[in-house]
């Protein structure tokens, strides 16, 4: 749904015109409800992303704009790339690395460093990978270039408002970088927010109770797991249990 489209339809509900709210006021009433599906969770499976970043010889620590570099992304029939900065809508959150050769594992941090001790000058090819203030670590230090390919999370394409930062411009025919059924999500949030601005706290209330289930039912849709199976992100291991060879290989209940 298109956002000049979005406003027809809250004012038609409400039975109200510009003149009550101005377009400049509904575009920020849908921009928030966009920005709160958007961040309400850290994963939504439709802004998977794939990327690749080249290693620097003895360079262990890659931002994200270094991974996200040769990342591109099209909507609304607009290119958003590194290469067209400031156009980037870059990555929220890595999922898994690998090269050529091997997948990289991924290590918490402190265990990493004991694995590779801060002091010491080890290099070659790397092997695992940790993550921690938006800054990829590379174990061992990389010994010269190498392509990792990468598979993660971007940012959604911003929508509503009146100010642009990735997008050139807010334009009437913008539509949500969400699948098809968060359309009717959004207008329910911009709903709750011109009943609110009207001073209908009653008919707002009730409309921001409609948002957060519908919400809560579409991210159990986009959420559910292929399998019945505990899942681990960011390790080739099938359960982190495996790890701890002391363990008989079984699920481990909460109190072990």
């Amino acid at each position: 749904m298109q956002l000049s489209d979005m406003r027809t339809h809250i004012r038609s509900v409400v039975d109200i015109t510009s003149n009550d709210i101005a377009d400049t006021t509904m575009n920020w009433f849908i921009r928030e409800g966009y920005d709160a599906i958007v961040y309400s969770e850290k994963r939504w499976p439709f802004y998977e992303a794939t990327t690749t970043f080249d290693t620097v010889a003895s360079t262990k620590d890659y931002s994200l704009s270094d991974v996200e570099t040769n990342l591109s992304v099209t909507h609304d029939g607009v290119t958003f790339s590194g290469a067209s900065a400031p156009k980037n809508v870059g990555m929220r959150d890595i999922a898994a690395l690998k090269t050529d050769n091997h997948v990289l594992e991924f290590i918490g941090y402190d265990d990493a460093d004991v694995i590779y001790p801060l002091d010491s000058n080890t290099t070659g090819e790397p092997w695992y990978w940790t993550f921690w203030n938006d800054t990829v670590r590379l174990y061992p230090t990389p010994s010269s270039a190498t392509t990792v390919y990468v598979r993660g999370y971007r940012n959604a394409v911003e929508f509503g408002g009146n100010t642009a930062i990735y997008r050139t411009a807010i334009a009437d025919a913008d539509t949500p970088d969400l699948p098809d059924p968060f359309d009717n999500v959004l207008s329910l949030y911009g709903l709750y927010r011109a009943y609110q601005q009207q001073e209908d706290p009653g008919l707002a209330n009730q409309y921001f109770t409609l948002f957060t289930a519908e919400l809560d039912n579409l991210r159990a849709r986009y959420e559910d797991f292929p399998s019945p199976q505990p899942v681990v992100l960011n390790s080739r291991r099938v359960s982190r249990w495996q790890s701890q060879m002391i363990l008989p290989a079984r699920l481990r209940y909460s109190w072990e």
